[in-house]
């Protein structure tokens, strides 16, 4: 028995799908490359923009033929496609080939398919609920056992901002911390399988634990993994500039496995933009924060994302952001073209008035601004030692990064896979660097 995962869109489902792997491997199943040799099929879909929604509904409709040759073929949509409130007939009438839905984060409903359709043969009783799956999922799909250098640790699910443009509280539903002790087990786990390096997920990491009974905080969690053995690195995303406290930057700065890495999303650099985006600060605000960043935590890495063409975002609009990055000379910034997204207030509320030209135009203005920003801030780096954590062969050449997550190619002989190298910088560019083992 063999299943085919094929996953969209960000870290929280990568993390999500190789949960769902070693699901699937408990029960028997072993993973396949071939999608038509597949006796389950998954396709875990992405609904942030417009595009990996497309492709993921394309992926569902291209498995007709499969389906209609072996209609035993059991065929599983998981995600934010899925979400957590579309009732289950609405969802069989829009896609019809699927068999199970699954919400985000959730395995539960193919588990449990599964095991009522083959219980016999797997092994596996009907209605196997939250606590076995919950102990199931500390394990690693096997093929990551040993291999797996870093990896993805959801803490917070879910969202209860609502910013104007995002889907993500509609479709992961509202804002829900995992226990302390329930990451902690997790991360020992994945420590005890090779795991390196941990990264924490949440919509709004720093906000970790505000809905606990305990009222656990991120800072704490930190210190927690700290004592794991075997995490030689930790970092945390995505940030918000509202709950990136002074407490959790001195905890990046004072733990020595924390990562001088700081991923805060301004998405704009204009107020009025901001107000109309719902996401509480000001252009001033932010400014300041990257400012105490680097002060508190010298040498960090700071990662921002942007949104070009949102509604009503005039020319003057886009100069200002435009000019807020310039200033700010960031690490990295992830440039993406508003997209409306069903059920939030910017669909529902405003005009998409940005002809997709203009908003395009506007996308390659920053990216070029940011690869000259990175370049040179990368070319600093010339000659210089970097610690860099290997995490797999491409191309005959060993692919790490550095404590700031910047990419580095190494040319060495050696297996170097899971170490933590010196690696003396021989070339700088704006996406990678390349050296050699120092």
């Amino acid at each position: 028995m063999k299943y085919h995962i094929t996953t969209y869109g960000c870290q929280m489902n990568v993390a999500d799908s190789r949960r769902l792997a070693a699901e699937l491997e408990q029960l028997g199943y072993r993973p396949t490359a071939r999608v038509d040799k597949a006796d389950v099929i998954v396709i875990n879909t992405c609904v942030v923009r417009q595009q990996p929604e497309d492709r993921a509904v394309n992926r569902l409709q291209n498995l007709k033929p499969i389906k209609e040759a072996r209609p035993e073929v059991v065929i599983a949509l998981m995600g934010c496609l899925v979400g957590t409130r579309n009732p289950e007939a609405t969802l069989r009438h829009r896609y019809p080939l699927a068999d199970v839905f699954m919400p985000p984060s959730d395995a539960r409903p193919l588990v449990q398919y599964l095991a009522e359709r083959h219980g016999d043969r797997l092994g596996a009783e009907p209605g196997c609920g939250r606590e076995q799956a919950t102990d199931r999922a500390l394990l690693l799909p096997l093929h990551d056992r040993g291999r797996l250098v870093a990896a993805h640790l959801p803490v917070v699910l879910g969202c209860s901002h609502a910013c104007s443009y995002c889907v993500i509280p509609y479709r992961r539903g509202p804002e829900r911390s995992r226990p302390p002790g329930e990451v902690l087990a997790e991360a020992r786990s994945l420590a005890a399988q090779g795991v390196k390096e941990i990264t924490l997920l949440g919509q709004i990491v720093d906000r970790y634990g505000m809905d606990l009974p305990e009222r656990s905080s991120l800072p704490t969690l930190l210190r927690q993994l700290h004592e794991v053995d075997g995490l030689e690195r930790i970092r945390f995303l995505t940030s918000h500039p509202n709950w990136l406290t002074d407490e959790l930057l001195h905890a990046v700065a004072d733990l020595p496995s924390v990562c001088e890495h700081i991923e805060v999303p301004v998405q704009s650099g204009d107020d009025d933009i901001l107000r109309a985006m719902r996401r509480g600060y000001t252009v001033q605000q932010y400014r300041d924060l990257v400012g105490r960043i680097r002060a508190i935590v010298p040498g960090a890495a700071v990662h921002s994302d942007i949104i070009v063409g949102f509604p009503g975002e005039t020319e003057q609009h886009f100069q200002n952001t435009y000019d807020l990055l310039a200033e700010l000379q960031l690490d990295k910034v992830h440039i993406a073209r508003y997209s409306p997204r069903p059920e939030t207030l910017a669909a529902r509320q405003m005009v998409d008035d940005v002809p997709a030209s203009e908003k395009e135009r506007r996308r390659q203005a920053l990216d070029e601004l940011q690869a000259g920003i990175v370049g040179r801030i990368n070319q600093r780096y010339l000659g210089q030692p970097v610690q860099v954590l290997v995490e797999e062969q491409q191309k005959g050449r060993w692919r790490g990064r550095t404590r700031g997550n910047k990419l580095v190619f190494i040319e060495d002989p050696r297996d170097l896979s899971g170490q933590l190298v010196e690696v003396q910088v021989a070339w700088a560019g704006p996406w990678s660097m390349v050296g050699c083992v120092a």
